[in-house]
């Protein structure tokens, strides 16, 4: 099989985000703001925003399944309140396990979570034990920086975190680490903040002793890492001089990268500086990064392509395409095996 663990719903209907700016409008005028019960959104509706789109370009790929998120670019936490949060993320989630209902070959659930800047990361684990109870969540979303670039929020490996990470040990789920829209001008979203965050948590965890505390708990930094396998001797360097042990002791085992990575060099380097074991395949299409690149006549985020063209082992490339992601994603393991998969 091949497994794309990194997909975002970038095309559902309208009416989400016209329900979207009601909420937000209601925030100054709150007679204008909806209930969950306004949003009316049909199976066929859901079915002609996916097929001629993310289940097409899986096809003609050869994609088989893609864990599926809401639009990380539309989780904006920086919006309102908690009840902002929460309101939204429920109806993303909501939308996300019903595509996985329709086709359940195709896609399997993975949910944001209702984060707000300055409000306690506990009041984010109801909305993770629903999903991952009533929906089949295979994997969480989690916003280190929840003000939008601004990042107001501490460090991950800070406490206050914990209640997060002692419910996704419990139901042994994975958290990508994934930001939200910039409001900061400095950060473009999906060229700097994007990746500014990768590189950040995973220094963050270098700094940390996380998995002292939580040994069984797997984290996967998107886009290829950000900046960290091009700079891995100054990670590895800045651990030594930190006092910590290897890097590869250290939060190898626990953190994953993916293959958001969109030429082939990037592909390339990823795959020699970081071991095999630790990166799942990934696309993050439809996503930040549509066009054809002129130079291969290629789309960017055909990253099945550079993966095969890397040069890897077999038994590696197999591994990348479908049994790290069975690993890191043990429920995720279980649907497949259910299906005979």
């Amino acid at each position: 099989m091949i497994i794309d663990c990194h997909g975002h719903y970038t095309t559902a209907p309208p009416a989400l985000k016209a329900w979207r700016t009601q909420q937000i409008d209601g925030l100054t005028d709150p007679a204008r703001t909806p209930s969950r019960t306004d949003l009316r959104i049909g199976d066929d509706e859901l079915r002609r925003s996916v097929e001629p789109n993310q289940l097409r370009l899986m096809d003609e790929r050869g994609i088989d399944l893609t864990v599926y998120s809401p639009r990380a670019s539309f989780m904006a936490h920086h919006i309102g309140d908690l009840h902002t949060s929460s309101e939204w993320a429920a109806l993303c989630n909501e939308l996300c396990f019903r595509v996985s209902e329709l086709y359940p070959e195709r896609f399997a659930p993975a949910a944001m979570l209702p984060q707000s800047p300055g409000v306690d990361p506990v009041t984010c684990v109801p909305e993770l034990v629903r999903c991952v109870e009533e929906y089949g969540a295979v994997a969480v979303n989690l916003n280190p920086d929840p003000s939008g670039g601004h990042w107001t929020a501490p460090p991950l490996t800070d406490r206050s975190w914990y209640p997060i990470y002692e419910k996704l040990v419990e139901y042994d789920v994975p958290a990508m680490v994934h930001v939200s829209t910039s409001v900061n001008p400095a950060f473009h979203t999906t060229g700097a903040h994007y990746l500014n965050a990768d590189t950040t948590v995973f220094m963050q965890l270098v700094q940390g002793d996380l998995f002292a505390d939580f040994p069984t708990l797997r984290l996967i930094i998107p886009h290829g890492g950000g900046a960290v396998p091009y700079h891995w001797g100054r990670f590895r360097g800045l651990a030594m001089a930190l006092g910590r042990p290897p890097l590869e002791e250290h939060v190898l085992g626990n953190v994953f990268f993916d293959t958001c990575v969109y030429h082939q060099p990037g592909i390339d380097l990823l795959f020699d500086v970081i071991p095999t074991r630790n990166i799942l395949f990934a696309s993050e299409m439809i996503g930040a990064v549509r066009d054809i690149d002129p130079r291969t006549g290629r789309h960017f985020d055909d990253t099945r392509r550079y993966a095969e063209a890397a040069g890897l082992p077999a038994d590696e490339l197999t591994g990348v395409f479908e049994r790290n992601a069975r690993t890191v994603y043990p429920r995720l393991d279980a649907l497949l095996t259910k299906q005979g998969r």
